[in-house]
């Protein structure tokens, strides 16, 4: 329609986002998360940061290091994963322990 503005694409709080267009998820993590079936912010959202990082693991135990629990839950709580305090990851760490 003439005079309208352009659609602006997903944003990181959308669900249906790409989770490579999360501040803080790099293209190596992107494509990670893609192949254990996590493709969107709403995906990721779902699961949460632990239960994304156990499904990383699964798939690649050597590949995948804490640093990625830090950046999955830094994209979800929007802050810098060099940001998270000691008490936030003893807590995801006490989830990815506790499994499904």
């Amino acid at each position: 329609m003439p005079g309208s503005a352009p659609k602006a694409g997903p944003s990181p709080g959308d669900d249906a986002c790409p989770v490579r267009l999360l501040p803080g998820i790099g293209p190596v993590t992107a494509a990670w998360l893609e192949a254990v079936g996590i493709a969107t912010a709403g995906e990721l959202r779902a699961l949460g940061a632990a239960g994304a990082y156990r499904r990383l693991k699964h798939r690649d135990p050597r590949g995948v290091s804490l640093n990625a629990l830090w950046g999955l839950h830094g994209a979800l709580a929007g802050v810098p994963w060099n940001r998270i305090d000691a008490a936030t990851k003893a807590r995801l760490l006490a989830e990815v322990a506790g499994g499904p």
